[in-house]
């Protein structure tokens, strides 16, 4: 992009140079008396791009307006290039194109959690999994959007009204967000990432947690949690002015979900048959093909959600950040495979495929300020550290998450951020700052998860009873089968 506009900058210069330097160009008698530039220059200065206007005034006093996009090069000079309705049309298509893959996502989640449970609960978690999105986008709507986008706030909380803008009063032109997407994407590309945060908790509570409860938590947390914290960091709050740096959300999303999984996990218990005389007892998952699909389909996914992230439809970046996401995930699969063979003794397919997961949510943080081996060596690391932390959580410190998503997300989420600060440009990213945010992000998510959800288990109970987990939530909470003739009724 930088080239194409210094480009089309030179191009511009050598035309003026042509006709003299009196800056006057002969056309019909009609001469170019004056170039003003209009843009945000502190923007620039902090994003190296940014969307502005350029107005041509002419020997007949007529002007012509048209919109640009402003860079800097590395060494400081600023050049633009004119933004078309085509390139405005493309970023916006390549927007609601990622917002799609996004979407796809929920249906990935879905299929890895019940795959990697037991047959009883496999409509229950569907179920979940399918009013999460609906959650998502309806609080995101109500209330959510305009808490993480704020406008001019405070930098901790801000609000700016429940409900979306009138189709009058939506920003569908070229001067919204630098040309990158209308109103209406900004609105279904962010909400799809809101319901991520519900999605990581459903795994780790999965079969034995109340519905009712759970829909509870998740409508609170989504409509509330996540998009404060977001405020932080995108929507302009404490924590972007810090410095810190979340590309697409290894902290603002990975982690949200990763501590509220945490924190219900612990509250709710473990699962009947899963700790005997204090050692812990596998309770392997029913179907290891669905979940290696769902794998899949997040990684499609991821596609659209760091590839989303760079909010326009740029070559050069989005092609960039989509490689060093899918070699981290490539790097996170090979290492976990080693990891566990060597560890476990045999190659877990388990492992391996949280080991893909982990390299997405470590490079998540910083696919585009990190070099292409760095970005293997992050997704590689992640999925070391993935197989050690299920083992730590299960083992050691006792807490059943049947499907890792505590360390896929929270643990994860939690090293790219710092491997962000580590590997990244030091001229735009920060250990220090990093390390801030983490902190920031767990100091709030906590006790919101813990309160919210201890009052839920004071009030309505977060856990079923011990018969209808045996049972299966299949049948107790729904009345229903997954595999209509094959119900299996024990968790051993």
């Amino acid at each position: 992009m930088k080239t194409k506009m210094a480009y089309i900058w030179k191009l511009m210069v050598i035309t003026l140079l042509t006709v003299g330097f009196n800056g006057y160009v002969q056309a019909d008698d009609v001469t170019l008396k004056s170039v003003a530039q209009e843009y945000d220059a502190e923007a620039l200065k902090a994003d190296g791009a940014v969307y502005g206007t350029v107005t041509y005034t002419y020997s007949d006093d007529t002007t012509e307006t048209i919109d640009a996009e402003f860079s800097t090069d590395d060494a400081g000079a600023i050049s633009f290039a004119e933004i078309t309705p085509g390139i405005f049309t493309a970023n916006n298509v390549w927007m609601m194109l990622a917002t799609a893959l996004v979407f796809i996502m929920h249906l990935g989640f879905a299929s890895l959690e019940a795959g990697l449970t037991r047959a009883k609960n496999t409509v229950n978690i569907l179920f979940k999994n399918t009013a999460i999105p609906a959650i998502g986008l309806l609080t995101y709507w109500i209330c959510g959007f305009n808490i993480a986008y704020p406008g001019d706030f405070n930098g901790y909380f801000g609000f700016a009204g429940f409900g979306l803008e009138s189709v009058d009063s939506a920003d569908n032109t070229i001067g919204y967000a630098s040309a990158g997407y209308t109103y209406w994407t900004d609105f279904l590309f962010q909400g799809m990432f809101a319901a991520t945060a519900a999605t990581i908790v459903s795994g780790a509570v999965a079969g034995r947690v109340k519905l009712g409860t759970f829909l509870i938590f998740s409508t609170i947390y989504v409509a509330l949690c996540y998009p404060i914290v977001v405020s932080w960091q995108w929507g302009g709050g404490f924590l972007s002015e810090g410095g810190f740096y979340d590309f697409a959300g290894s902290t603002l999303v990975h982690s949200v979900g990763g501590w509220g999984a945490l924190v219900c996990a612990i509250i709710l218990g473990a699962r009947k048959g899963k700790y005997v005389d204090g050692k812990s007892k596998a309770i392997p998952g029913h179907s290891l093909p669905l979940a290696t699909i769902g794998v899949f389909l997040l990684w499609l996914g991821w596609f659209g959600f760091n590839g989303g992230s760079v909010l326009s439809a740029d070559p050069a970046a989005t092609s960039y950040v989509i490689t060093t996401t899918s070699l981290a995930a490539a790097a996170g699969i090979i290492t976990a495979m080693f990891t566990s063979w060597i560890v476990q003794k045999h190659p877990d397919l388990t492992m391996i495929l949280n080991g893909c997961l982990a390299g997405l949510v470590g490079i998540t943080a910083g696919p585009d300020v990190v070099t292409v081996m760095e970005a293997v060596i992050i997704g590689g690391i992640s999925g070391i550290i993935v197989v050690f932390s299920v083992l730590f959580i299960d083992q050691v410190l006792k807490v059943d998450d049947p499907v890792g998503a505590i360390s896929v997300h929270l643990v994860c989420g939690i090293w790219g951020t710092l491997a962000t600060g580590i590997f990244g440009d030091p001229e735009v990213v920060s250990l220090g700052a990093q390390v801030k945010g983490i902190i920031a992000t767990a100091v709030f998510c906590v006790p919101f998860a813990g309160i919210l959800f201890f009052l839920l288990k004071v009030t309505l109970g977060v856990r079923v009873e011990d018969e209808e987990e045996v049972r299966g939530l299949d049948i107790s909470e729904h009345g229903q089968e997954a595999y209509g003739g094959f119900q299996i009724f024990s968790n051993q």
